[in-house]
Protein backbone atom coordinates (compact mmCIF):
# COMPACT_ATOMS: atom_id res chain seq x y z
CA UNK A 1 0.00 0.00 0.00
CA UNK A 2 1.18 3.12 -0.79
CA UNK A 3 1.57 6.40 0.83
CA UNK A 4 -1.25 8.16 -0.69
CA UNK A 5 -3.55 5.13 0.23
CA UNK A 6 -2.52 4.97 3.66
CA UNK A 7 -2.72 8.19 4.81
CA UNK A 8 -6.26 7.96 3.10
CA UNK A 9 -6.93 4.81 5.02
CA UNK A 10 -5.73 6.43 8.41
CA UNK A 11 -7.81 9.94 7.56
CA UNK A 12 -10.87 7.44 7.07
CA UNK A 13 -10.26 6.00 10.18
CA UNK A 14 -9.81 9.24 12.06
CA UNK A 15 -12.78 10.20 10.49
CA UNK A 16 -14.90 7.58 11.53
CA UNK A 17 -13.62 8.06 15.66
CA UNK A 18 -15.85 11.54 15.49
CA UNK A 19 -18.60 10.00 13.31
CA UNK A 20 -19.02 7.45 16.14
CA UNK A 21 -19.20 10.55 18.18
CA UNK A 22 -21.45 12.58 16.74
CA UNK A 23 -23.48 9.36 16.20
CA UNK A 24 -23.97 8.94 20.17
CA UNK A 25 -24.52 12.74 20.70
CA UNK A 26 -26.83 12.70 18.59
CA UNK A 27 -28.75 9.61 20.30
CA UNK A 28 -28.04 10.79 23.65
CA UNK A 29 -30.39 13.84 22.23
CA UNK A 30 -32.54 11.95 20.76
CA UNK A 31 -33.53 10.03 24.38
CA UNK A 32 -33.66 13.80 25.99
CA UNK A 33 -36.40 14.39 23.72
CA UNK A 34 -38.01 11.59 23.77
CA UNK A 35 -37.75 11.89 27.82
CA UNK A 36 -39.14 15.70 27.40
CA UNK A 37 -42.42 14.47 25.61
CA UNK A 38 -43.00 11.19 27.40
CA UNK A 39 -41.40 10.99 30.63
CA UNK A 40 -42.66 12.70 33.96
CA UNK A 41 -40.71 15.79 34.73
CA UNK A 42 -39.06 13.94 38.50
CA UNK A 43 -37.94 11.12 36.42
CA UNK A 44 -37.01 13.25 32.86
CA UNK A 45 -34.59 15.74 35.02
CA UNK A 46 -32.84 12.63 37.19
CA UNK A 47 -32.53 11.07 33.17
CA UNK A 48 -31.35 14.56 31.76
CA UNK A 49 -28.64 14.38 34.07
CA UNK A 50 -27.15 11.12 33.54
CA UNK A 51 -27.08 12.05 29.27
CA UNK A 52 -24.85 14.57 30.32
CA UNK A 53 -22.60 13.32 32.45
CA UNK A 54 -21.85 10.42 29.40
CA UNK A 55 -22.33 13.49 26.72
CA UNK A 56 -18.99 15.22 28.46
CA UNK A 57 -16.15 12.28 27.70
CA UNK A 58 -17.42 12.00 24.03
CA UNK A 59 -17.14 15.47 23.40
CA UNK A 60 -14.23 15.90 25.58
CA UNK A 61 -12.63 13.07 23.15
CA UNK A 62 -14.20 15.30 20.26
CA UNK A 63 -12.40 18.49 20.56
CA UNK A 64 -9.18 17.20 21.82
CA UNK A 65 -7.52 18.92 18.88
CA UNK A 66 -3.85 18.21 19.68
CA UNK A 67 -2.14 15.00 19.27
CA UNK A 68 -0.44 14.21 22.81
CA UNK A 69 3.23 14.85 22.25
CA UNK A 70 5.52 11.83 23.68
CA UNK A 71 7.67 11.64 25.98
CA UNK A 72 11.07 10.68 25.03
CA UNK A 73 12.70 8.28 26.21
CA UNK A 74 15.35 8.82 28.47
CA UNK A 75 19.15 8.64 26.55
CA UNK A 76 22.07 10.12 25.89
CA UNK A 77 22.17 12.57 23.11
CA UNK A 78 24.81 12.66 21.00
CA UNK A 79 26.38 14.87 18.46
CA UNK A 80 28.42 14.50 15.33
CA UNK A 81 31.34 15.75 17.82
CA UNK A 82 30.84 13.50 20.21
CA UNK A 83 30.67 10.16 17.77
CA UNK A 84 31.57 11.45 14.14
CA UNK A 85 31.61 7.66 13.27
CA UNK A 86 28.50 7.05 14.30
CA UNK A 87 27.22 10.42 12.80
CA UNK A 88 29.31 9.72 9.36
CA UNK A 89 27.70 5.73 9.04
CA UNK A 90 23.78 6.75 9.80
CA UNK A 91 24.53 9.13 6.77
CA UNK A 92 26.14 7.07 4.34
CA UNK A 93 22.56 4.69 5.14
CA UNK A 94 20.33 7.68 4.73
CA UNK A 95 22.02 8.22 1.17
CA UNK A 96 21.94 4.45 0.51
CA UNK A 97 18.63 4.25 1.51
CA UNK A 98 17.47 7.27 -0.35
CA UNK A 99 15.87 9.23 2.52
CA UNK A 100 16.80 12.34 4.80
CA UNK A 101 19.13 11.27 7.61
CA UNK A 102 17.75 12.00 11.39
CA UNK A 103 18.79 15.34 12.69
CA UNK A 104 19.26 13.77 15.95
CA UNK A 105 20.11 10.49 17.36
CA UNK A 106 19.80 9.25 21.11
CA UNK A 107 21.62 6.03 22.59
CA UNK A 108 19.08 4.58 25.07
CA UNK A 109 19.70 2.16 27.61
CA UNK A 110 17.69 -0.64 25.94
CA UNK A 111 17.64 -3.78 23.20
CA UNK A 112 15.64 -1.57 20.52
CA UNK A 113 16.34 1.14 17.89
CA UNK A 114 13.23 3.19 16.34
CA UNK A 115 13.23 6.05 14.63
CA UNK A 116 10.68 9.22 15.54
CA UNK A 117 9.62 12.24 13.30
CA UNK A 118 7.68 15.38 14.28
CA UNK A 119 5.55 15.97 11.38
CA UNK A 120 3.33 18.87 11.09
CA UNK A 121 -0.13 18.44 9.83
CA UNK A 122 -1.39 15.35 10.80
CA UNK A 123 2.28 14.16 8.49
CA UNK A 124 1.27 16.23 5.62
CA UNK A 125 4.34 17.98 6.38
CA UNK A 126 7.90 16.71 7.31
CA UNK A 127 9.72 17.52 10.48
CA UNK A 128 12.55 16.80 12.86
CA UNK A 129 13.70 13.39 13.37
CA UNK A 130 14.85 11.36 15.68
CA UNK A 131 16.90 7.92 16.16
CA UNK A 132 17.07 6.06 19.02
CA UNK A 133 19.63 3.48 19.13
CA UNK A 134 20.02 0.70 22.20
CA UNK A 135 23.73 0.81 23.58
CA UNK A 136 22.88 -3.41 23.93
CA UNK A 137 22.77 -3.36 20.33
CA UNK A 138 26.19 -1.67 20.22
CA UNK A 139 27.74 -4.06 22.54
CA UNK A 140 26.15 -6.98 21.00
CA UNK A 141 26.09 -6.96 17.28
CA UNK A 142 28.86 -6.86 14.38
CA UNK A 143 29.27 -3.50 12.63
CA UNK A 144 27.59 -4.90 9.36
CA UNK A 145 24.46 -6.52 11.61
CA UNK A 146 24.29 -2.53 13.65
CA UNK A 147 24.46 -1.21 10.09
CA UNK A 148 21.91 -3.30 9.03
CA UNK A 149 19.83 -2.43 11.88
CA UNK A 150 19.78 1.46 11.72
CA UNK A 151 19.00 0.75 7.71
CA UNK A 152 15.70 -0.92 9.09
CA UNK A 153 15.34 2.33 10.58
CA UNK A 154 16.18 4.46 8.23
CA UNK A 155 13.78 2.56 5.82
CA UNK A 156 10.63 3.40 7.72
CA UNK A 157 11.34 7.14 6.92
CA UNK A 158 11.95 6.35 3.06
CA UNK A 159 8.81 4.81 2.98
CA UNK A 160 6.89 7.86 4.98
CA UNK A 161 6.11 5.79 7.74
CA UNK A 162 7.26 7.68 10.69
CA UNK A 163 5.66 11.03 8.85
CA UNK A 164 2.07 9.64 8.32
CA UNK A 165 2.26 8.08 11.94
CA UNK A 166 0.93 11.11 13.32
CA UNK A 167 -2.52 10.42 12.30
CA UNK A 168 -2.26 6.99 13.59
CA UNK A 169 -1.18 7.92 17.00
CA UNK A 170 -3.64 10.81 17.18
CA UNK A 171 -6.68 8.46 16.46
CA UNK A 172 -5.42 5.91 18.94
CA UNK A 173 -4.91 8.83 21.34
CA UNK A 174 -8.15 10.01 21.17
CA UNK A 175 -10.06 6.67 21.66
CA UNK A 176 -8.09 5.41 24.25
CA UNK A 177 -8.34 9.04 26.24
CA UNK A 178 -12.25 8.67 25.87
CA UNK A 179 -12.31 5.07 27.07
CA UNK A 180 -10.70 6.07 30.36
CA UNK A 181 -13.06 9.13 30.66
CA UNK A 182 -15.81 6.31 30.72
CA UNK A 183 -13.86 4.26 33.22
CA UNK A 184 -12.62 6.61 35.66
CA UNK A 185 -16.16 8.04 35.94
CA UNK A 186 -17.51 3.94 36.60
CA UNK A 187 -14.64 3.64 39.02
CA UNK A 188 -16.11 6.74 40.99
CA UNK A 189 -19.21 5.85 40.73
CA UNK A 190 -18.83 2.04 41.74
CA UNK A 191 -16.35 3.83 44.70
CA UNK A 192 -19.13 5.99 46.03
CA UNK A 193 -21.81 3.03 46.08
CA UNK A 194 -19.13 0.99 48.33
CA UNK A 195 -18.64 3.41 50.54
CA UNK A 196 -22.06 4.06 50.77
CA UNK A 197 -23.16 0.58 51.46
CA UNK A 198 -19.68 0.12 54.10
CA UNK A 199 -20.83 2.63 55.86
CA UNK A 200 -24.65 1.35 56.12
CA UNK A 201 -22.89 -1.79 57.50
CA UNK A 202 -21.10 -0.60 60.05
CA UNK A 203 -24.08 1.09 61.53
CA UNK A 204 -25.89 -1.94 61.18
CA UNK A 205 -23.26 -3.93 63.28
CA UNK A 206 -23.06 -1.21 65.53
CA UNK A 207 -26.56 -1.96 66.31
CA UNK A 208 -25.82 -5.61 66.61
CA UNK A 209 -27.94 -6.39 63.34
CA UNK A 210 -26.96 -8.43 60.05
CA UNK A 211 -24.83 -6.78 57.57
CA UNK A 212 -25.43 -7.16 53.87
CA UNK A 213 -22.52 -8.46 51.44
CA UNK A 214 -21.26 -5.23 49.79
CA UNK A 215 -22.36 -5.12 46.01
CA UNK A 216 -21.05 -2.84 43.18
CA UNK A 217 -21.45 -5.14 39.94
CA UNK A 218 -24.14 -3.15 38.57
CA UNK A 219 -22.92 0.26 39.16
CA UNK A 220 -21.23 2.51 36.74
CA UNK A 221 -23.12 -0.09 34.31
CA UNK A 222 -23.84 2.93 31.67
CA UNK A 223 -20.49 4.61 31.79
CA UNK A 224 -19.15 0.73 31.08
CA UNK A 225 -21.63 0.13 27.86
CA UNK A 226 -20.57 3.42 26.65
CA UNK A 227 -16.75 2.50 26.99
CA UNK A 228 -17.43 -0.83 25.38
CA UNK A 229 -18.90 0.82 22.35
CA UNK A 230 -15.56 2.65 21.64
CA UNK A 231 -13.32 -0.43 22.72
CA UNK A 232 -14.88 -2.12 19.91
CA UNK A 233 -14.18 0.74 17.63
CA UNK A 234 -10.60 0.33 18.99
CA UNK A 235 -10.35 -2.82 18.23
CA UNK A 236 -11.14 -2.26 14.61
CA UNK A 237 -8.89 0.80 14.61
CA UNK A 238 -5.90 -1.07 15.60
CA UNK A 239 -6.17 -4.22 12.83
CA UNK A 240 -6.19 -1.75 10.30
CA UNK A 241 -3.38 0.40 11.21
CA UNK A 242 -1.04 -2.44 12.74
CA UNK A 243 -2.06 -4.66 10.17
CA UNK A 244 -0.31 -1.84 7.98
CA UNK A 245 2.68 -1.20 10.06
CA UNK A 246 3.20 -5.07 9.94
CA UNK A 247 3.72 -4.84 6.16
CA UNK A 248 6.19 -1.56 7.05
CA UNK A 249 8.28 -3.72 8.83
CA UNK A 250 8.75 -6.61 6.02
CA UNK A 251 9.51 -3.58 3.49
CA UNK A 252 12.07 -1.90 6.39
CA UNK A 253 13.79 -5.20 6.28
CA UNK A 254 14.05 -5.37 2.49
CA UNK A 255 15.37 -2.02 2.38
CA UNK A 256 18.07 -3.16 5.30
CA UNK A 257 18.98 -6.27 3.02
CA UNK A 258 19.63 -4.47 0.12
CA UNK A 259 22.01 -1.66 1.90
CA UNK A 260 23.61 -3.85 4.51
CA UNK A 261 23.90 -7.26 2.81
CA UNK A 262 21.13 -10.51 3.36
CA UNK A 263 23.32 -11.97 5.49
CA UNK A 264 24.17 -9.26 8.12
CA UNK A 265 20.24 -8.21 8.22
CA UNK A 266 19.57 -11.90 9.19
CA UNK A 267 21.70 -12.73 11.56
CA UNK A 268 20.78 -9.27 13.18
CA UNK A 269 17.27 -10.36 13.63
CA UNK A 270 18.78 -13.66 14.77
CA UNK A 271 20.69 -11.78 17.32
CA UNK A 272 18.02 -9.37 18.53
CA UNK A 273 16.00 -12.00 20.50
CA UNK A 274 18.96 -13.17 22.51
CA UNK A 275 20.64 -9.96 23.49
CA UNK A 276 16.67 -8.97 24.47
CA UNK A 277 16.98 -12.29 26.92
CA UNK A 278 20.44 -11.85 27.74
CA UNK A 279 20.04 -7.87 28.71
CA UNK A 280 17.13 -8.69 30.65
CA UNK A 281 19.28 -11.56 32.45
CA UNK A 282 22.41 -9.09 33.18
CA UNK A 283 20.12 -6.09 34.59
CA UNK A 284 18.24 -9.06 36.97
CA UNK A 285 21.39 -10.93 37.74
CA UNK A 286 24.04 -8.56 38.08
CA UNK A 287 23.52 -4.80 37.69
CA UNK A 288 20.55 -4.68 40.19
CA UNK A 289 22.07 -7.22 42.89
CA UNK A 290 23.22 -4.85 45.36
CA UNK A 291 19.69 -2.97 45.17
CA UNK A 292 18.56 -4.21 48.49
CA UNK A 293 22.22 -2.96 50.08
CA UNK A 294 21.87 0.36 48.07
CA UNK A 295 25.34 -0.54 45.83
CA UNK A 296 26.26 -0.22 42.32
CA UNK A 297 28.52 -1.18 40.38
CA UNK A 298 31.51 0.81 39.67
CA UNK A 299 31.72 3.78 37.26
CA UNK A 300 30.96 2.95 33.85
CA UNK A 301 30.01 -0.86 34.05
CA UNK A 302 26.00 -0.66 34.37
CA UNK A 303 25.59 -0.87 30.86
CA UNK A 304 29.60 -2.13 30.55
CA UNK A 305 29.82 -5.06 32.12
CA UNK A 306 27.15 -6.40 29.45
CA UNK A 307 29.66 -6.74 26.67
CA UNK A 308 31.97 -9.35 29.13
CA UNK A 309 28.84 -11.22 29.90
CA UNK A 310 28.17 -12.13 26.29
CA UNK A 311 31.78 -13.08 25.74
CA UNK A 312 31.86 -15.10 28.68
CA UNK A 313 28.46 -16.87 27.78
CA UNK A 314 28.75 -17.15 24.04
CA UNK A 315 28.30 -20.95 24.22
CA UNK A 316 25.21 -21.05 26.54
CA UNK A 317 23.73 -17.87 24.27
CA UNK A 318 24.56 -20.02 20.82
CA UNK A 319 21.42 -22.65 21.03
CA UNK A 320 18.93 -19.29 21.33
CA UNK A 321 19.85 -18.11 17.70
CA UNK A 322 18.15 -20.92 16.15
CA UNK A 323 15.23 -21.35 18.08
CA UNK A 324 13.42 -17.99 17.05
CA UNK A 325 10.31 -17.24 17.68
CA UNK A 326 7.16 -18.55 16.12
CA UNK A 327 4.20 -18.11 18.24
CA UNK A 328 1.11 -16.50 16.55
CA UNK A 329 0.96 -12.50 16.42
CA UNK A 330 -1.58 -10.59 17.88
CA UNK A 331 -3.90 -8.83 15.77
CA UNK A 332 -2.66 -5.37 17.81
CA UNK A 333 1.21 -6.42 17.08
CA UNK A 334 3.00 -4.23 15.26
CA UNK A 335 6.11 -6.75 14.27
CA UNK A 336 5.71 -9.80 12.71
CA UNK A 337 7.35 -12.95 14.70
CA UNK A 338 10.75 -12.42 14.09
CA UNK A 339 10.86 -16.13 12.61
CA UNK A 340 8.70 -15.07 9.49
CA UNK A 341 11.12 -11.79 8.76
CA UNK A 342 14.15 -13.75 8.77
CA UNK A 343 12.42 -16.67 6.54
CA UNK A 344 11.69 -13.47 3.95
CA UNK A 345 15.27 -12.00 4.05
CA UNK A 346 16.93 -15.48 3.54
CA UNK A 347 14.84 -16.37 0.71
CA UNK A 348 15.99 -13.34 -1.11
CA UNK A 349 18.46 -14.23 -3.81
CA UNK A 350 22.44 -14.29 -2.19
CA UNK A 351 24.13 -11.15 -2.50
CA UNK A 352 27.52 -12.82 -1.26
CA UNK A 353 28.50 -9.95 0.88
CA UNK A 354 29.73 -12.19 4.19
CA UNK A 355 32.96 -10.52 5.05
CA UNK A 356 31.94 -7.03 5.36
CA UNK A 357 31.78 -5.49 8.55
CA UNK A 358 32.73 -8.42 11.10
CA UNK A 359 34.20 -6.15 13.82
CA UNK A 360 32.29 -5.51 16.70
CA UNK A 361 29.75 -2.82 16.47
CA UNK A 362 31.36 -0.92 19.93
CA UNK A 363 33.94 0.27 17.58
CA UNK A 364 31.71 2.87 15.72
CA UNK A 365 31.78 4.54 19.43
CA UNK A 366 35.08 6.90 19.56
CA UNK A 367 35.45 6.09 23.47
CA UNK A 368 32.73 3.78 24.68
CA UNK A 369 34.17 4.13 28.04
CA UNK A 370 33.40 7.40 28.06
CA UNK A 371 29.85 6.85 26.51
CA UNK A 372 28.82 3.96 28.69
CA UNK A 373 29.41 6.02 31.67
CA UNK A 374 27.83 9.20 30.35
CA UNK A 375 24.76 6.96 29.91
CA UNK A 376 24.35 6.18 33.60
CA UNK A 377 24.25 9.53 34.19
CA UNK A 378 21.84 10.23 31.53
CA UNK A 379 19.24 7.20 32.34
CA UNK A 380 19.84 6.51 36.15
CA UNK A 381 17.52 8.03 38.92
CA UNK A 382 18.60 10.49 41.16
CA UNK A 383 17.39 7.80 43.83
CA UNK A 384 19.80 5.07 42.75
CA UNK A 385 22.90 7.71 41.74
CA UNK A 386 22.69 8.14 45.60
CA UNK A 387 23.91 4.63 46.13
CA UNK A 388 27.16 3.80 46.94
CA UNK A 389 29.67 2.79 44.42
CA UNK A 390 31.84 -0.75 44.89
CA UNK A 391 35.47 -0.74 43.76
CA UNK A 392 34.66 -3.83 41.31
CA UNK A 393 31.67 -6.82 40.78
CA UNK A 394 32.88 -9.11 43.75
CA UNK A 395 32.39 -5.82 46.12
CA UNK A 396 29.22 -5.88 44.60
CA UNK A 397 28.41 -9.39 45.13
CA UNK A 398 29.95 -9.99 48.43
CA UNK A 399 28.29 -6.87 49.94
CA UNK A 400 24.94 -7.66 48.41
CA UNK A 401 24.51 -11.31 49.58
CA UNK A 402 25.60 -9.74 53.09
CA UNK A 403 22.96 -7.54 53.61
CA UNK A 404 20.81 -10.13 52.21
CA UNK A 405 21.41 -12.58 54.80
CA UNK A 406 21.11 -10.23 57.41
CA UNK A 407 17.79 -9.26 56.89
CA UNK A 408 16.23 -12.84 56.16
CA UNK A 409 12.98 -13.52 56.44
CA UNK A 410 12.03 -17.14 55.73
CA UNK A 411 8.72 -18.96 55.95
CA UNK A 412 10.83 -20.98 59.05
CA UNK A 413 11.65 -17.50 60.67
CA UNK A 414 8.47 -16.55 61.24
CA UNK A 415 6.96 -20.26 62.34
CA UNK A 416 9.71 -20.00 64.83
CA UNK A 417 8.71 -16.42 66.25
CA UNK A 418 4.96 -17.14 66.90
CA UNK A 419 6.20 -20.97 68.20
CA UNK A 420 8.58 -19.05 70.78
CA UNK A 421 7.50 -15.79 70.75
CA UNK A 422 11.10 -14.92 70.72
CA UNK A 423 13.49 -13.29 68.02
CA UNK A 424 14.01 -16.00 65.57
CA UNK A 425 17.51 -17.59 66.14
CA UNK A 426 19.33 -20.69 64.45
CA UNK A 427 20.41 -21.53 68.26
CA UNK A 428 16.80 -21.10 69.38
CA UNK A 429 15.62 -23.27 66.18
CA UNK A 430 18.28 -26.12 67.09
CA UNK A 431 17.33 -26.48 70.80
CA UNK A 432 13.58 -26.35 69.93
CA UNK A 433 14.71 -29.76 67.26
CA UNK A 434 16.62 -31.14 70.28
CA UNK A 435 13.76 -31.22 72.73
CA UNK A 436 11.41 -32.71 69.79
CA UNK A 437 9.43 -29.82 68.71
CA UNK A 438 10.49 -29.63 65.15
CA UNK A 439 7.10 -30.89 63.94
CA UNK A 440 4.66 -29.21 66.10
CA UNK A 441 6.72 -25.89 64.59
CA UNK A 442 6.44 -27.20 61.35
CA UNK A 443 2.66 -27.08 61.69
CA UNK A 444 3.07 -23.08 61.47
CA UNK A 445 4.52 -22.93 58.36
CA UNK A 446 2.21 -22.18 55.02
CA UNK A 447 1.13 -25.63 54.04
CA UNK A 448 -1.15 -26.78 51.37
CA UNK A 449 -4.55 -28.05 52.38
CA UNK A 450 -3.32 -31.41 52.04
CA UNK A 451 -0.37 -30.86 53.94
CA UNK A 452 -2.60 -29.59 57.10
CA UNK A 453 -4.69 -32.89 56.45
CA UNK A 454 -1.84 -35.41 56.78
CA UNK A 455 -0.62 -36.70 59.98
CA UNK A 456 2.33 -38.80 61.03
CA UNK A 457 4.93 -39.88 58.68
CA UNK A 458 2.93 -38.23 55.27
CA UNK A 459 2.80 -35.01 57.28
CA UNK A 460 6.76 -35.05 57.48
CA UNK A 461 6.97 -35.55 53.90
CA UNK A 462 4.86 -32.63 52.79
CA UNK A 463 6.75 -30.36 55.58
CA UNK A 464 10.45 -31.39 54.88
CA UNK A 465 11.28 -29.73 51.67
CA UNK A 466 10.26 -26.49 52.90
CA UNK A 467 11.70 -26.83 55.92
CA UNK A 468 15.45 -27.92 54.04
CA UNK A 469 14.89 -25.29 51.95
CA UNK A 470 14.67 -22.79 55.23
CA UNK A 471 16.99 -24.23 57.42
CA UNK A 472 19.44 -24.13 54.65
CA UNK A 473 19.26 -20.37 54.16
CA UNK A 474 19.98 -20.06 57.77
CA UNK A 475 22.68 -21.88 58.15
CA UNK A 476 24.29 -19.61 55.13
CA UNK A 477 22.72 -16.53 57.42
CA UNK A 478 24.71 -18.04 60.54
CA UNK A 479 28.30 -18.46 58.51
CA UNK A 480 27.64 -14.96 56.38
CA UNK A 481 27.06 -13.01 60.66
CA UNK A 482 30.20 -14.53 62.00
CA UNK A 483 31.60 -13.22 58.34
CA UNK A 484 32.94 -17.05 56.91
CA UNK A 485 30.96 -16.71 53.78
CA UNK A 486 32.87 -15.57 50.59
CA UNK A 487 31.32 -15.26 47.12
CA UNK A 488 32.91 -16.00 44.38
CA UNK A 489 31.71 -13.49 41.28
CA UNK A 490 31.72 -15.29 38.00
CA UNK A 491 30.67 -13.93 34.47
CA UNK A 492 30.53 -17.61 32.87
CA UNK A 493 28.29 -18.84 35.43
CA UNK A 494 26.13 -17.98 38.46
CA UNK A 495 27.89 -17.30 41.93
CA UNK A 496 29.18 -19.41 44.04
CA UNK A 497 29.83 -19.44 47.92
CA UNK A 498 33.30 -20.38 49.75
CA UNK A 499 33.01 -21.07 53.04
CA UNK A 500 36.15 -19.43 54.97
CA UNK A 501 38.03 -21.44 58.06
CA UNK A 502 37.07 -20.72 61.25
CA UNK A 503 40.25 -19.20 63.39
CA UNK A 504 43.05 -21.85 64.02
CA UNK A 505 41.03 -24.25 61.55
CA UNK A 506 42.29 -26.02 58.32
CA UNK A 507 41.02 -24.60 55.44
CA UNK A 508 38.35 -26.91 53.50
CA UNK A 509 39.86 -28.36 50.41
CA UNK A 510 39.22 -25.59 47.39
CA UNK A 511 37.50 -27.64 45.53
CA UNK A 512 34.30 -28.69 47.79
CA UNK A 513 31.08 -27.39 47.36
CA UNK A 514 29.42 -25.76 49.58
CA UNK A 515 26.42 -27.71 49.71
CA UNK A 516 28.44 -31.24 49.90
CA UNK A 517 29.34 -29.69 53.84
CA UNK A 518 25.79 -27.99 54.86
CA UNK A 519 23.28 -30.34 52.71
CA UNK A 520 24.05 -33.84 54.94
CA UNK A 521 23.85 -31.51 58.22
CA UNK A 522 20.78 -29.84 57.24
CA UNK A 523 19.26 -33.77 56.39
CA UNK A 524 19.99 -34.93 59.82
CA UNK A 525 18.77 -32.29 61.51
CA UNK A 526 15.09 -32.29 59.46
CA UNK A 527 14.85 -36.42 59.20
CA UNK A 528 12.39 -38.09 61.25
CA UNK A 529 14.14 -38.36 63.86
CA UNK A 530 16.31 -35.25 64.02
CA UNK A 531 19.86 -35.09 64.86
CA UNK A 532 21.91 -31.60 65.33
CA UNK A 533 24.71 -32.67 65.85
CA UNK A 534 26.67 -32.54 62.68
CA UNK A 535 25.40 -29.37 62.10
CA UNK A 536 26.50 -28.06 65.42
CA UNK A 537 29.66 -29.30 64.66
CA UNK A 538 29.89 -27.87 61.26
CA UNK A 539 28.62 -24.19 62.32
CA UNK A 540 30.06 -20.99 64.34
CA UNK A 541 29.27 -21.44 68.25
CA UNK A 542 26.13 -22.23 68.93
CA UNK A 543 26.27 -22.47 72.50
CA UNK A 544 23.06 -24.05 74.54
CA UNK A 545 22.09 -23.92 78.33
CA UNK A 546 19.40 -26.10 79.29
CA UNK A 547 18.69 -23.99 81.73
CA UNK A 548 17.30 -21.64 79.11
CA UNK A 549 15.20 -23.92 76.96
CA UNK A 550 11.55 -23.43 76.77
CA UNK A 551 9.42 -26.78 78.08
CA UNK A 552 6.10 -27.71 76.29
CA UNK A 553 3.99 -28.94 77.78
CA UNK A 554 2.24 -30.55 75.00
CA UNK A 555 5.06 -33.13 74.38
Amino acid sequence: MGATLRALRALLLLAGFYLLGVLLLAVLAGIDWLLYLHAPSSVAVKLYLVSVLLAIPVARGLFMLRTPKAEEAPGLPVTEADEPVLWRTVRELADRIGTRAPSRILLTPDVNAAVAEDARLLGLLPGSRRLHLGVPLVQGLTEAQLRSVIAHELGHYSNADTRLAALGVRGRAQILRVIGHFEELAGRTAAREQARQEKKNAKAAAKGRKTKEVDTRHQGITYRAMARIYTAYAKLYLRATLAGARRQEYAADAAAARVAGQDATSSALREIPVLDAAFGFYMHHYVTLGEEAGLLPPRGEVFGGFGRMLSARQLELAGLRTDLPTEPVSPYDSHPPIADRVRRIEALPADHRTDEGRGAALGLLSDPERTLAALEDAVLTEEVRRFRRTADWPELLNGSMTTHFAGLDTPLHRALALYTKTHPTLPALLDLIDDGRLWQLARRLPLSDEAVAAKGRAFREFARPALTESLHRMVLAEFSAHARLHWEFSWERGATARLLPAPGEPAPPSDAALSDLIDPAVGAAVADHPDTGPLRALLPSTPTDPANRETDSSR
